[in-house]
């Protein structure tokens, strides 16, 4: 019964910024491991970032690294996904996903199956 609804993307010019929101109904976040991934034009999914559930854990695919922050809220069942210093190699549909924690991994390990539809990220001039 997860569902998600992804919402903050839009057109940018580079070096611009965005935050994207995921409001999630059917669980509290607190044990869920959550994660952005994001697609390009005839391309597959990528995780963008994830967050563990227990401990607040984080992960960055190594190109978004230190331009992106991954964060939730527990209160509003919320995860979000500021972006800074926008490339337009980021363009794509960006999508928050919910997974199974792995004991004793952070939340790069878990399995990814409740997906939302996702928001469209354009960077471009």
């Amino acid at each position: 019964q997860l569902q998600f609804v992804e919402s903050g993307g839009g057109l940018v010019q580079p070096g611009g910024s965005l935050r994207l929101s995921c409001g999630v109904s059917g669980s509290t976040l607190d044990y869920l491991d959550l994660a952005w991934f994001r697609q390009a034009p005839g391309k597959g999914h990528e995780a963008v970032s994830c967050i563990t559930g227990n401990d607040g854990s984080t992960y960055y695919l190594d190109s978004v690294k230190g331009r992106f922050a991954i964060s939730k809220d527990n209160s509003k069942n919320t995860v979000y996904l500021q972006m800074d210093s926008l490339n337009p190699e980021d363009t794509g549909v960006y999508s928050c996903a919910a997974g199974r924690p792995v004991p004793g991994y952070n939340c790069s390990r878990a399995t990814y199956a409740a997906w939302g539809q996702g928001t469209q990220v354009t960077v471009s001039s």
